[in-house]
């Protein structure tokens, strides 16, 4: 079920629902956004929605889930309903992420890839750390 903040973006938004186009759209806006593809390895999507005009975007999925990216041994834990505003190559004000460091769950905020050359990407959390990390270990895993 979509909450509140989402239901106030769905006019002119496009939405899409089921796990099999819900996982090829999101993949297909990162790729579009410049950023890596296996950046958001969500199960079971019920709903992925983007909304052009104000850059909002949000992906439901059937419970929260924590996926491991083994090429930098990082823990990310997914809520069921993540949410953020896009744009080339950055996501801002996200709501549903959190990664962990040392034995905290600390809430991402923003990631970016500021400069593509460098092959980094940029993650913020609500506390002001930041962390970069290769683009590489963020590709969709077979």
């Amino acid at each position: 079920m979509a909450s509140a903040s989402i239901d106030s973006y769905r006019k002119g938004a496009m939405i899409y629902r089921g796990d099999t186009i819900c996982k090829r759209r999101s993949i297909e806006l990162l790729e579009e956004l410049g950023l890596p593809k296996g950046l958001l390895p969500l199960e079971d999507m019920e709903e992925f929605g983007y909304n052009r005009e104000t850059g909002f975007i949000w992906l439901v999925q059937g419970r929260k889930r924590e996926h491991t990216f083994r090429k930098i041994k990082r823990q990310v834990s997914y809520a069921a309903e993540v949410t953020a505003f896009v744009e080339e190559r950055k996501m801002k004000k996200m709501t549903g992420v959190k990664t962990k460091e040392l034995l905290l769950w600390l809430s991402v905020v923003e990631m970016y890839v500021d400069d593509p050359s460098s092959g980094k990407i940029t993650f913020k959390t609500g506390t002001g750390l930041s962390d970069s990390f290769p683009v590489s270990a963020f590709e969709l895993q077979q």
